[in-house]
């Protein structure tokens, strides 16, 4: 089997409908969310008003969305390449958490053994949840659920014991040595991570529609069965799948650590591994289209806090636009088939 002879078979790009169908969910989601303001008091359009300005309404909102979109980016791309591979990967937020561990630990040689630390922990936390799927046949969407509580109490025990700060007061770490946090993009607040995050979904989209090694991982999530006639070792693509995987949502922690917060803390993870669920289903699984939906994501998050603080409602409305989204995303995908 060879990439340039059945690429176009297989290759499953974002079509217009597809498209629509992403729009037509992510306006339905600010819709309801702009209704939900008259149980507050307020009107539609002031909540859409207030909902624009925190995100993208002024150059800091807008720094603010950019930084809120890499983690959401990261995770949407590690849950895009494990789906496109028929693995059900729901383990990001643990291997957010425990490349957020690597990066730290590897803090002290330097900024790209951080890095690599990062990719390399998440990776292996991922791994974890193949090795039980090829050895006792256990479903990766039960272990790498599993394997989040695990990061979790991982991460709570490390900032309360044997990582926590030199003073003893809060459960945190000391910050990370000024040598391996990343670097800011000239006079602006924004970290390399941003291009950092961008860089690794063009290499997504280049490996899934561009390779030989993209293609068989991708005839194995279509059809195993038929993968494997063809010659397709669909274990050693699920096992690479996963890696892969763990590693793009464990450099999301890395880059969260390293560029962001500095040091490790309890709620480190902030749900970004669950919200990249969100983040790759409303871009179809399509690693270019996830840069847009991740920034989509992140600009509501920072227009939520801009609710609270203005308007007085809980930024948990993000979460409720992300169920919102993938609601509508499968009402509209299955009326579509429906119709088709």
């Amino acid at each position: 089997m060879t990439a340039g002879t059945h690429r176009g078979k297989l290759r499953i790009p974002i079509s217009v409908s597809r498209v629509g169908i992403a729009l037509i969910a992510a306006t339905t989601a600010i819709a309801f969310l702009a209704l939900c303001g008259i149980a507050f008091g307020r009107s539609p359009g002031e909540l859409l008003a207030i909902l624009t300005s925190g995100s993208i309404g002024s150059s800091f909102a807008l720094q603010g969305t950019l930084l809120k979109s890499v983690p959401l980016l990261l995770t949407g791309l590690s849950v895009a390449v494990a789906f496109r591979a028929g693995v059900w990967n729901i383990g990001g937020e643990g291997q957010f958490l425990i490349g957020a561990l690597g990066a730290f630990l590897g803090a002290r040689y330097g900024l790209i053994a951080s890095l690599a630390a990062a990719v390399l922990a998440g990776a292996i936390w991922a791994s974890i949840a193949t090795a039980m799927r090829l050895w006792r046949n256990a479903p990766e969407v039960l272990t790498t659920i599993l394997l989040n509580f695990i990061a979790i109490h991982l991460l709570g025990y490390a900032v309360t014991g044997p990582l926590q700060e030199a003073s003893g007061k809060y459960p945190q770490s000391d910050a990370v040595p000024a040598g391996a946090t990343l670097p800011l993009l000239g006079n602006l607040e924004l970290h390399a991570g941003v291009v950092i995050a961008v860089l690794v979904a063009i290499a997504a989209w280049y490996l899934l529609y561009q390779t030989a090694e993209g293609l068989r991982l991708r005839a194995t999530g279509f059809n195993r069965s038929a993968a494997k006639w063809a010659g397709v070792n669909v274990n050693a693509q699920l096992i690479r799948a996963m890696a892969i995987s763990g590693a793009m949502a464990g450099l999301a922690g890395g880059i969260e650590l390293l560029g962001v917060t500095h040091r490790l803390f309890e709620r480190f993870a902030a749900g970004y591994g669950y919200a990249g669920i969100a983040v790759a289903l409303l871009a179809q699984l399509h690693p270019l289209g996830t840069i847009a939906s991740a920034f989509f994501f992140g600009a509501l998050t920072t227009g939520a806090g801009e609710l609270q603080r203005t308007a007085g409602i809980s930024a948990m409305v993000a979460t409720l636009a992300q169920a919102i989204v993938i609601l509508a995303m499968i009402a509209f995908m299955r009326r579509s088939k429906a119709s088709s």
